[in-house]
């Protein structure tokens, strides 16, 4: 084959060029995007959060369903693509075409960013609100059958803002322009962690603006399914306050809550770290110790448990308060039930990093929200895939990782007659997690 004016040599092998041409036809990098995809059908995710969507373009002018630019915008987030700003050069992908239902047709080209830009910003309040209880639906829905007891934790967290954006305001804590969004998550006698609920809140907002409203309709969508639930809420001392407890009591469920420091509280525990503090000093070692006792704080309308850890580490005092109604355990055993909340870390970092829900840069507010949601609802798809990985190597491993190994597949497109085939590489060293998938995604024939 003789050379032309458009390949590209390198001589880095003695005694031969490698030539790169422009030739190979319809060719992915992300091959993996077909698991994805069909996680989505068996779970039913983008068909049941486009039908919360109302529509208010013209029908005659419509040449992508909702349907169409949902699946398209999560699919890329699953993907690694940020920003809608992507699309532009994604949409005649040929493993996005294919996972979206499409044809490998220039007629069957995807959205671009002024479309998907134009979805973003028509959505309002209530299509919001139907979308993130359609959300919530699924993943309760995903919860297995015979669940008991679940726990509710809730975290806030910073969502940076660089620019005039709706209801972005400076944090003192954060000591950021930020937007401060709340996330609820669910975790089953199974110990997964799942995604429940996401609520971006304005850079102001004090720790329990808009948390009751979630668990509400969090507690009701749990007992309608599981009617004897038990559920406990779990957070940090920002959630450790009388509207918080009182919310607890009546709809009666249980509560691990981290307690802020006073002087009433040292108080009580000072003859505690006393006695830790010359005790490890004897042993010159590390040292824990626990008490518990009842306290009222002057807000509060009755005396509650509260548990304290007193610590010695490197020469310093470490103490912590919990406030908690749970029975029939000991102080150690309910500390160690709140240090659990600790792996929802992992699975922060997975929502910010993995799937960009910092990305919110538009400068109407709900615009912000929706975004958000496009990155709670493609976590909840990976959450499926990782559930379908239950008893393997990977069944912990993060959606970052994931991506790279599973979904980051090079792949020759060709279509023929019959069918389309996608030529993976015969070097491919985790072809075993795809027949695993396969077999755990994909129904039987029949």
């Amino acid at each position: 084959m003789s050379n032309s004016p458009t390949d590209l040599l390198f001589p880095l092998l003695g005694g031969k060029d490698i030539c790169c041409r422009f030739d190979g036809g319809e060719i992915t990098s992300d091959a993996g995007l077909l698991f994805l995809a069909q996680a989505d059908r068996k779970l039913g995710l983008t068909e049941h959060i486009a039908e919360q969507i109302v529509d208010r373009r013209e029908p005659g002018k419509v040449a992508h369903s909702v349907l169409d630019l949902l699946r398209e915008r999560i699919y890329a987030l699953c993907a690694g693509y940020e920003d809608a700003n992507d699309l532009d050069s994604l949409k005649a992908d040929p493993a996005l075409l294919l996972a979206c239902g499409k044809k490998l047709t220039s007629q069957q080209a995807l959205a671009s960013q002024p479309t998907i830009s134009r979805l973003e910003n028509s959505l309002d309040s209530k299509d919001l609100f139907c979308l993130a209880l359609a959300l919530a639906e699924l993943v309760i829905g995903g919860l297995p059958k015979s669940t008991k007891a679940v726990v509710l934790d809730v975290d806030a967290t910073e969502d940076a803002c660089h620019g005039q954006q709706e209801f972005e305001f400076f944090n003192g804590y954060y000591d950021s322009h930020c937007y401060v969004p709340l996330l609820l998550y669910v975790t089953a006698e199974d110990g997964r962690q799942r995604l429940l609920g996401a609520l971006l809140r304005p850079g102001n907002a004090s720790a329990t603006v808009g948390l009751l409203g979630l668990l509400r309709r969090a507690i009701r969508l749990l007992r309608k399914r599981f009617s004897q639930v038990t559920i406990t809420l779990r957070a940090d001392s920002a959630f450790g306050q009388e509207g918080v407890l009182s919310f607890c009591r009546e709809q009666k469920i249980d509560y691990v809550l981290g307690l802020p420091q006073n002087r009433r509280l040292r108080a009580i525990s000072a003859g505690l770290e006393a006695a830790v503090k010359k005790e490890a000093a004897d042993q010159q070692a590390p040292l824990r110790r626990f008490t518990r006792f009842f306290y009222q704080a002057d807000s509060w309308q009755q005396a509650e448990q509260v548990v304290c850890k007193v610590e010695w580490l490197s020469d310093k005092l470490n103490v912590r308060f919990l406030v908690h109604n749970r029975k029939n355990e000991t102080s150690e055993q309910t500390y160690r039930f709140y240090c659990e909340r600790g792996d929802r870390e992992n699975r922060i970092k997975e929502i910010k990093q993995d799937l960009f829900s910092g990305r919110t840069s538009c400068c109407r507010f709900l615009a912000n929200q929706f975004r958000l949601l496009l990155s709670a609802a493609a976590c909840v798809l990976w959450n499926t895939v990782q559930e379908a990985l239950s008893g393997t190597e990977w069944a912990k491993t993060q959606i970052g990782s994931l991506r790279l190994r599973l979904l980051k597949v090079g792949a020759r497109v060709v279509a023929t007659c019959r069918r389309i085939w996608l030529h993976l590489p015969s070097s491919y060293p985790f072809q075993d997690l795809w027949q695993h998938l396969y077999r755990q995604l994909v129904p039987a024939p029949g």
